[in-house]
């Protein structure tokens, strides 16, 4: 075999879009109102990489996304509730699917609670909110959020459950794997004093780019995708196989490589219906713990 059929073969495979089942919205471009040191794309108050998503720029994808049939929408950022038309957007949203918001939980108010309430009540479809913690007490939090996260983090969780609402309480494994039980039933006891009595946890893997990359380690270059790991592979497990991610540069593949230019597929959902390499580090990740981004997967509590 020659060394170019080698390199041929070696290529990182392709994955189709599928179906276009979700569609995310990077609302809150990259700015956050914390620097959480684990943060894949480096979101904090100075980062204005990606900008905020207007109420229009999101109501020409909803259109477009109609005619494509779109099950459900995803709102990220940064933090989506720093952007001013965030409960506008998920009022127009939820007219036409259910959507979720992943959001930190620290800028909820009463008045906003009280909105988002009354918005969902009065919604054909159902919101789903996620907050993200990433420690059962202060001192496993703050040190990875920032100090007075967790307080403020445990009051917005508190806030949503004595509204009707269910959170998803999502945890990045900074722990050591043998350590997982026993963090988890942390969290569960945790949550149950907070007045969550059935907390739904979902726990995602760390994904070494950005501020995790600086601070544990980048990817090695045999965290990749080979053509033959997909052989008999559920592809449905990757979100670039049903999902693409709505920027204010254009359309992406998925929320995970946003900063990734050749991530950048187009300036419609049509234009962004194509096949992407899978050729990044993050794809691996995916590939290994499945449904990282959607809200399937992940632990509960009976």
């Amino acid at each position: 075999m020659s060394g170019h059929d080698r390199e041929i073969r070696e290529l990182p495979p392709s994955q189709e879009l599928e179906s276009l089942d979700e569609l995310w919205f990077q609302v809150g471009g990259t700015l956050c109102n914390l620097s959480c040191n684990h943060c894949f794309i480096s979101c904090h108050p100075g980062n204005d990489t990606f900008g905020f998503l207007g109420i229009e720029t999101v109501r020409k994808y909803l259109r477009e996304s109609e005619k494509l049939g779109v099950r459900e929408y995803y709102f990220t950022g940064g933090e989506p509730f720093l952007n001013r038309d965030m409960l506008r957007i998920l009022e127009e949203t939820l007219a036409i699917g259910p959507a979720t918001v992943l959001t930190n939980g620290t800028v909820f108010t009463p008045s906003s609670i009280k909105t988002l309430r009354e918005i969902s009540q009065n919604s054909p479809y159902s919101l789903e909110l996620r907050v993200s913690i990433d420690g059962y007490n202060p001192q496993t939090n703050d040190p990875i959020r920032g100090e007075g996260t967790f307080e403020q983090a445990m009051a917005g969780v508190r806030m949503l459950v004595e509204a009707g609402f269910l959170p998803i309480i999502t945890i990045a494994q900074t722990w050591p794997q043998q350590e997982g039980p026993a963090v988890f039933e942390s969290f569960v006891a945790t949550l149950k004093e907070a007045g969550y009595s059935r907390p739904r946890i979902k726990i995602l893997p760390t994904l070494h780019l950005g501020m995790e990359a600086e601070r544990t380690r980048p990817y090695s270059r045999s965290e990749r995708i080979s053509p033959g790991m997909m052989e008999n592979y559920d592809s449905s497990q990757l979100l670039c196989s049903r999902g693409r991610t709505v920027t204010d540069r254009g359309v992406a593949v998925c929320p995970l490589l946003i900063e990734a230019p050749e991530a950048h597929l187009g300036h419609s959902l049509a234009e962004a219906a194509v096949p992407f390499r899978l050729a990044h580090g993050a794809c691996h990740t995916c590939y290994v713990h499945g449904a990282i981004c959607s809200n399937i997967g992940g632990w509960g509590v009976d």
